[in-house]
């Protein structure tokens, strides 16, 4: 195919892509889910678990591998910059002055979905990883998916049901808050494994990181604080504006670039940018929103769409054997955040239908889970079954969050507090824009 012919598909496929995750997000609302559900289903339908097979013309009329190539690049670029927004957004002051309970609550809702995805990766290591992956390589990057929830997306769920500002919802977001921060940690180290080769060339990849870490907060974040204050950064006019956006965008791709040299995944650059970028700064709020404005509707679509190609649940339905082992990964996954987190909450001291609450929204999965997934598959370290696997599991315990949430009853726990300060909340109306996605 020529390259004018891979344009004139690629403009064809792009408004059919963006549409109909805009359309599968704006059905999902209206059944008071969050919009992501929507749109990884779209993804999925997209591919050739249903568009693959009902109309295989047409999908590979849309999709050809050259458009395919196309839409993954604007997609990773889309990715990139939800990384950013997840660290300009993640409030690292959340994980102090909690007390107890959240220290608790945050560190068994990771530990014990690692334990027990760990051991179901040591049996599923025969029949399931691709060959020549390392025991260690599968095993922890199974238990790290297993491990994560959605930051993002919980505040919109929050939100949507009443908790955001009680006692029940500060505690949900300052673990979801540990939880992303241990996840992030724990995907670096597993790629640094399946990529380090010699364990010393993983130490070097290691120090690299940690190193690079030190530059961004020590240097970096130092700079970013004087250039923000200066006036011409915080002051007025579409010029200035637009220098500020100018700079947030190339920093993000300078920083993936980094750790990409450095061999851990470019959304880690991405992601440290956005934790060391200075907060309520004027002009940077207002590049940020013109930035996400483009990146949600327009960009992460197409992310969705690249997963949903690699997703064939044909793949499940051809062995009963595969759904036996697809049970057991939901299982463990519901079992491990949902119980591991509502029963530390209970031996915490909470009341039982708060610990349920509290354990089922940490059980949110959503587009974080889908972003770890993606390296995984890039990286080689799970198969495309592992991955059709994977994606249903967060799709599935997304879906059923809120209305765990409901029946649970969420009237009863919003005597909440609102003693949360003014200072720190955010709108309502604000929120979800910045936590539609994922």
């Amino acid at each position: 195919m020529s390259n004018a012919e891979q344009i004139s598909r690629l403009l064809v496929s792009l408004p059919v892509v963006i549409l109909a995750c805009r359309a599968g997000a704006a059905v999902l609302r209206r059944l008071r889910q969050p919009p992501v559900v929507g749109e990884i289903a779209v993804g999925i339908l997209l591919g050739p678990s249903l568009l693959g097979r009902l109309w295989p013309q047409g999908r590979e009329y849309l999709f050809p591998q050259g458009v395919i190539d196309h839409i993954e690049v604007l997609g990773q670029l889309g990715l990139l910059a939800f990384m950013f927004f997840v660290g300009l957004e993640l409030d690292l002051g959340r994980l102090r002055g909690n007390g107890r309970a959240a220290v608790v609550v945050s560190q068994c809702s990771i530990l014990v979905p690692l334990l027990l995805g760990s051991l179901l990766a040591l049996a599923m290591y025969g029949s399931l990883a691709p060959h020549g992956v390392s025991k260690g390589a599968f095993v922890l990057f199974v238990a790290v998916a297993l491990s994560v929830t959605a930051f993002p997306v919980l505040a919109r769920i929050l939100i949507d049901d009443g908790l955001y500002y009680t006692r029940l919802g500060s505690l949900a977001m300052t673990c979801a808050a540990a939880n992303d921060v241990m996840a992030w940690c724990l995907l670096a180290i597993v790629v640094a494994v399946a990529t380090g080769g010699t364990s010393l060339a993983f130490l070097t990849t290691l120090a690299l990181l940690v190193g690079y870490f030190g530059v961004m907060l020590r240097v970096v974040r130092p700079a970013l604080a004087r250039a923000s204050r200066l006036r011409r950064f915080t002051v007025g006019g579409d010029n200035h504006d637009g220098l500020v956006l100018v700079l947030l965008f190339s920093g993000l791709c300078l920083s993936a670039l980094a750790t990409d040299a450095i061999g851990v995944h470019a959304i880690f650059g991405a992601f440290l940018f956005g934790l060391v970028v200075p907060r309520r700064t004027v002009a940077v709020e207002r590049a940020a929103t013109r930035l996400r404005s483009v990146t949600e509707p327009l960009l992460l679509p197409l992310f969705f769409v690249t997963t949903g190609l690699h997703t064939d649940i044909g793949l499940l339905a051809s062995d009963p054997q595969q759904w036996l082992w697809f049970s057991a990964v939901l299982f463990v996954a519901v079992v491990g955040k949902w119980g591991g987190g509502g029963g530390a909450a209970r031996l915490s001291g909470m009341p039982w239908r708060e610990s349920l609450v509290l354990g089922a929204l940490l059980n949110c999965r959503g587009l974080t889970e889908l972003i770890v997934l993606n390296v995984g598959l890039d990286l080689g370290v799970i198969s495309e079954s592992m991955f059709t696997m994977l994606v249903l599991v967060a799709m599935i315990t997304t879906a059923v969050t809120s209305p765990a949430v409901r029946a649970l009853g969420t009237g009863a726990l919003t005597m909440a507090d609102h003693s949360v300060q003014k200072s720190e909340r955010v709108t309502a109306r604000d929120v979800p824009e910045r936590s539609q996605p994922g």
